[in-house]
């Protein structure tokens, strides 16, 4: 009896573990594969280390990405892209960058 007991125990941890940790993952990796097969060239991104700027190219696996100005044009990997934002969002009232950088100048 006490070996069926610990032997449900162990399957309902293991339930537990899988809908806590492995499946939430799952769907938030589903959904940065989708919105990284969405964007398109002009939409503004958000890099992982937290540079905001406008893809120029997209390869299979690459992406060029214009930061600031014309002259800083970086190609990164794809899974690189923290968020997008797209290009007619911006004509919506979201900030831009070069609304973020006319900010900084402002404040300094």
């Amino acid at each position: 009896m006490a070996n069926g007991a610990l032997v449900l125990y162990l399957v309902a941890m293991v339930g537990i573990f899988y809908f806590i940790g492995i499946r939430p993952q799952r769907q938030q990796q589903k959904k940065h594969e989708e919105m990284l097969q969405a964007m398109a060239v002009g939409d503004y991104c958000v890099t992982t280390s937290g540079f905001y700027g406008q893809i120029i190219d997209i390869t299979n696996d690459m992406v060029i990405v214009e930061f600031g100005n014309k002259n800083c044009r970086i190609p990164m990997i794809k899974n690189a892209i923290q968020s997008i934002e797209k290009a007619g969002a911006a004509a919506n009232g979201t900030v831009t960058a070069k609304d973020v950088s006319d900010t900084e100048v402002e404040k300094k």
